[in-house]
């Protein structure tokens, strides 16, 4: 089985946490969704099997918090092969994994398969700019799957 390699904008499949799943003591996420890689650092010695990675959710439900939240556009979701109805990437919810992790799943119905594609770079910088923007502000809510 060959895992894709970790990149920032990397979309892959992937069992999210959310951070009330895990503060109610769930262990695994309820399902299998798209998620953006948005960094991934290199081993260190900590973990030096593998690489750090940090996933946004992407979700079609929009947060009650609509700063907190990018809404992908059609013709992004249409390059990644998503669906037709509207979806948000989530701004202030992310996971942290070492790669590849127990939680990657394979694209629905092609099993071997993990990442439906990148998201446009300047899509991508949107993003980047956006999460570092919370960061600053201090409303993220981090969930470690290590």
């Amino acid at each position: 089985m060959t895992f894709p390699h970790p990149e920032p904008g990397l979309v892959i499949s992937y069992s999210f946490l959310w951070s009330d799943e895990a503060a109610a003591g769930h262990a695994e996420g309820r399902k299998h969704r798209p998620r953006a890689i948005v960094l991934a650092m290199a081993p260190d010695a900590g973990v030096p099997d593998g690489k750090r990675v940090v996933v946004l959710p992407i979700t079609h439900t929009l947060p009650m918090d609509a700063d907190a939240a990018i809404e992908l556009p059609h013709r992004v979701k249409r390059h990644l092969g998503l669906d037709d109805a509207p979806s948000w990437v989530v701004l202030d919810e992310l996971n942290v994994f070492v790669w590849p992790g127990f939680d990657l799943r394979h694209l629905p119905g092609k099993p071997g398969q993990y990442a439906y594609g990148y998201l446009p770079p300047r899509f991508f910088d949107q993003l980047r700019d956006s999460l570092r923007e919370r960061r600053a502000q201090r409303r993220l809510r981090v969930v470690s799957r290590e």
